[in-house]
């Protein structure tokens, strides 16, 4: 019986919060994209990873409330939607407006927004946002690509996203305890109030929204505030004590690291990586105008134990040169498709173990081997597991790293973990 249904909006972020819900050690599916089947082989938590951050809010939306009916008919009680811990959205959306679809669906007349994750150095104080100590409008979102964040305040960023009132629970209500913050969402309720933004500056500010939320029908967040939720569940009976665990495979060793992420701490992985692994650098100009091939062939002669890398990863200058050439789009998919290509010829050369760093490549290489569905394993740094899953008859190991997680050393990291 699945008992949290959770909706992500893009597939690095729906690996984080999966990692974070296994940590109870019950078995977590995470679903790439709405199946085509009903529901079958159901696990206590299923979330499913959808590729709308940018999408155009109508597609957004749509795309959510069929996750929604998925989810319901596995028997979920309870939903989440998960979003970046940095909030990465415009004034159109697509944050408020999935949330205020899902809401209309579920029944709920509030909710809460959390991305908090101070394991990550996120925090919320009187509402505003930040990533490590920099308020989040002078932290590096502030240069992002898709979604500038120019803003730090979560009131602020939310009113224009959404057609009903906004409002805060502070930190001052939070230290206070569950039985406050849930005083303070009836206080906001009476007052018409539907989305609640909740301050959290470390794990115990978590755990006390979390009981004091946890029977509500839907929330959302980033994924830490959905980190209490099994144990709670577990303790009121909501979830079985015998539920389901997972059993990782055994895989062959020959590995691949593919990095389209242009994060500033994707930018310092990958150069740290280089000083113990061969690389290619991916050019988004040379891939529009000759495709993948030299990084084909150079990945074909390399052995197949060897510790490698090819990415896309580059400083911001770069990127923008190659966005003002080919367009933001272009120079976006060009990448993402030259790293599926080189994933799915990695994958037939015998590579088993892909660490994949950046949501867009997430999403496109999974899609290139075939994956629909991952087994949740060990995280390797906070909100970054393992998975396992089928391509094409071959069992693998992946991890979905989001462009700012992880250690400088996270890609040798990771393959130790295995």
């Amino acid at each position: 019986m699945t008992v949290l249904g959770c909706i992500a909006d893009d597939f690095t972020g729906a690996t984080d919060l999966a990692g974070l819900l296994a940590r109870s050690g019950v078995k977590v599916n995470l679903r790439m994209g709405v199946p085509d089947e009903a529901p079958s082989d159901t696990a206590a938590f299923e979330v499913i990873a959808l590729k709308c951050r940018t999408s155009p809010v109508d597609d957004a939306v749509a795309e959510c409330l069929a996750a929604l009916d998925w989810l319901n008919a596995a028997g979920a009680g309870r939903f989440f939607w998960k979003y970046c811990s940095t909030f990465d959205s415009t004034a159109e959306g697509n944050i408020g407006p999935v949330a205020e679809a899902l809401m209309q669906a579920i029944g709920a007349d509030q909710t809460i927004y959390c991305p908090a994750f101070p394991e990550n150095g996120r925090a919320i104080f009187m509402g505003n946002l930040f990533v490590g100590e920099q308020p989040l409008a002078e932290s590096p979102m502030k240069d992002h690509p898709l979604t500038p964040m120019r803003d730090s305040n979560l009131v602020r960023l939310l009113e224009p996203q959404v057609t009903r009132p906004v409002g805060l629970a502070n930190r001052l209500v939070v230290e206070k305890g569950a039985d406050a913050l849930r005083d303070r969402m009836a206080e906001l309720r009476g007052q018409g109030v539907a989305h609640v933004v909740v301050d959290a500056v470390s794990n115990d500010d978590l755990y006390v929204i979390s009981e004091a939320c946890r029977d509500m029908a839907f929330l959302t967040g980033g994924s830490a505030v959905a980190m209490a939720l099994p144990e709670l569940y577990l303790r009121d009976g909501t979830l079985a004590a015998d539920a389901e665990k997972m059993q990782p495979p055994t895989l062959a060793p020959a590995s691949i690291v593919l990095s389209g992420s242009c994060s500033a701490m994707t930018r310092a992985q990958v150069a740290e990586y280089l000083q113990q692994a061969d690389g290619f650098r991916l050019d988004p100009l040379e891939l529009a105008q000759h495709g993948p091939q030299a990084a084909l062939e150079w990945l074909e002669a390399q052995p197949l134990d060897a510790q490698k890398i090819i990415y896309a990863t580059a400083e911001p200058a770069q990127v923008k040169a190659a966005q003002d050439t080919l367009g933001v789009a272009q120079a976006g998919c060009v990448v993402e498709d030259a790293l599926a290509a080189i994933a799915l010829r990695a994958r037939d050369l015998g590579a088993r173990r892909f660490v994949v760093a950046g949501g867009e490549t997430s999403g496109a290489v999974t899609k290139a081997l075939g994956v629909r569905q991952l087994t949740i394993g060990a995280e390797i740094a906070p909100g970054v597991p393992w998975c396992f899953a089928e391509s094409d008859g071959a069992q693998i190991a992946i991890t979905l790293k989001s462009g700012n997680f992880g250690a400088e050393t996270f890609f040798a990291d990771a393959l130790a973990k295995l």
